[in-house]
Parts: C-alpha cells; structure tokens; sequence
C-alpha cells in the first residue's frame, strides 16, 4: 500500500471526527496519538499506530481491527457460515446467505458484517438494499464489500 501523506491530526478536526464517530467515540482515548494516512485506498485514521479507522467519503468508520477493539452493535449484517469463505476473499454479501440484519439499515448505510456463530466482523460494505429485504430477498446482491479480513487495510502495518 503506497503512503501519500501522514500527518497529525488537529484537535478541530479530531473532535470533529469524534462527533461523527457518534457510539464508536470511544475507540479514540484522550490521550492517543491520532495520524491520518493518506493512501490509494480509503485514508486510514491511526491511533497510536494502529489502523482503528477509516474515512469513507469523507465520513470516519471503525475498520475490522477497530470493530474488533468494541463490540459493535448498529448496522450489523449476520451472514451464515457458508458465506464466511466468500467473504473472506473479498466477495459482496448474497442475500440467500443473510440470516438477520439491523432493521434501521437504510440502502447506500455502511454495515458490519458477521458470522453468526461467533460474531466476528468480517467485513464492512454499503448496503444495497434495506436491511428487512436482506433477509426476505431469497437472490440478489445485499452488501457491497469494501474492506475484508485479509484484504490490505486488515494486513497494513507501520514499519
């Protein structure tokens, strides 16, 4: 992954990020060193080092190692265990393999996806549809991957 910028954050723009992050504020302590990693891919929000979140059009969003740091519990899609495979190589979420989702999920939301044995995040994406007609649909694409375990922000680290 090729680095374009790093830079410290500003406290404006921190606490901005901050009220944006509404129930995930907390994956910024106080005292952290806050980075923003200017990349190819989605610009990555560094706390101490670490990849906790990302900015996706504009918006700061807890990526996988962020969601792992807290138990996230808006905006979630519940795929079953068939699906873990494909997910794990990056594909979008079929409906036929949701087995729940947060009602309050609206098209174009940013989700979390989990297997249902374990609840482990193992995707974030857009939905393409609501979250009632994830589960109802029996064909069709329900989420949108945008990044995955395995993929370069889950393998990104700091030399």
């Amino acid at each position: 992954m090729k680095i374009k910028k790093r830079y410290y954050l500003k406290k404006k723009k921190l606490k901005e990020i901050k009220a944006n992050l509404g129930p995930y504020s907390s994956l910024i302590p106080s005292k952290a060193k806050v980075e923003i990693l200017e990349t190819e891919l989605p610009d990555l929000i560094l706390i101490d080092g670490e990849p906790i979140l990302m900015l996706l059009n504009g918006e700061p969003f807890p990526t996988l190692k962020g969601a792992l740091k807290q138990p996230i519990d808006d905006h979630v899609v519940v795929v079953d265990m068939g699906a873990v495979k494909f997910m794990a190589s990056g594909a979008d979420v079929m409906s036929p393999g949701v087995v729940e989702a947060d009602i309050q999920i609206s098209e174009g939301d940013t989700v979390i996806v989990v297997d249902e044995n374990h609840r482990k995040p193992l995707a974030m994406g857009k939905a393409l549809i609501s979250g009632e007609e994830m589960v109802k649909n029996d064909k069709g694409k329900a989420v949108k991957t945008l990044h995955y375990i395995g993929d370069k922000i889950w393998n990104f680290e700091i030399g």
